[in-house]
């Protein structure tokens, strides 16, 4: 079942959509059931809703997969530049985005502060951080990378998927030098051989810009005792289509340890 509602999204003063999928049987099982933030929720469910009239195919999903759960996307403000620097947790110059001042930490803080309370309180939820999860793509998945590494307390798993890290390494490796990790935190990484940084002919799969990121960030989080899997997506592009096919792989990897 699928809800949509507003909340307040504190750090602009405006209304964001939320997309909010139930469980068959949430309204007369009684249960608790663990939860999974998403970025960009209206391209998570309905083709209708998605920016480019694709989504990631998750309602097909969720109606057979095996575990019960439940899904809050968070809608991104579409105004301007509101999406890039409301899911950049930093500060950098970018040679084709100029100087971004992000206030990515101002939403993680409303998301782990104020919505995931809401959630808790007004649903049928597991709150504890074992049963706490986060996913996004693009700039999405460079939020959930640093809501894993600096909000680790909340959310033990996150799919993060063609992530933009490439512009915030040096903040990106300081940050997740510098964390407090609990051992039992699962990141999914993953980038598509047919992405704007990896469609170099030249280069191997493993020996793009995008590739070495993603692996640099995996090695540090696993010095940190996280669990990590990395995949390259073969003839994966940037768009929701290549991402609704990762979406079975993820969700197995952090919720069914396979």
């Amino acid at each position: 079942m699928l809800l949509k509602r507003d909340m307040l999204f504190t750090p602009a003063g405006k209304n964001r959509p939320l997309h909010i999928w139930l469980p068959e049987g949430y309204e007369s099982s009684g249960e608790r059931y663990p939860v999974m933030y998403f970025f960009d929720g209206h391209n998570l469910f309905s083709d209708a809703d998605a920016t480019f009239g694709k989504s990631w195919g998750l309602a097909d999903f969720l109606q057979r997969w095996e575990k019960p759960i439940i899904i809050v996307g968070i809608e991104c403000g579409h105004e301007g530049n509101e999406r890039l620097y409301e899911y950049c947790p930093y500060h950098f110059t970018g040679k084709f985005w100029g100087d971004i001042q992000g206030t990515g930490a101002a939403t993680m803080d409303f998301m782990a502060y104020e919505l995931k309370p809401m959630i808790d309180r007004e649903y049928r939820t597991y709150p504890f951080r074992e049963a706490t999860a986060i996913g996004g793509s693009s700039m999405g998945g460079l939020m959930s990378l640093y809501a894993a590494v600096k909000y680790n307390g909340v959310y033990s798993k996150a799919a993060c998927v063609s992530s933009s890290i490439s512009p915030c390494m040096p903040a990106l490796r300081a940050d997740i030098r510098a964390a407090d990790m609990d051992p039992d935190t699962r990141v999914y990484l993953s980038w598509g051989t047919k992405e704007a940084n990896s469609r170099r002919s030249h280069m191997g799969d493993y020996e793009t810009p995008t590739a070495k990121n993603n692996l640099a960030v995996a090695r540090l989080l696993e010095e940190k005792g996280a669990l990590t899997r990395v995949v390259c997506q073969q003839g994966g592009n940037h768009n929701e289509a290549s991402w609704e096919q990762l979406v079975p792989g993820f969700m197995d990897f952090l919720w069914l340890d396979r």
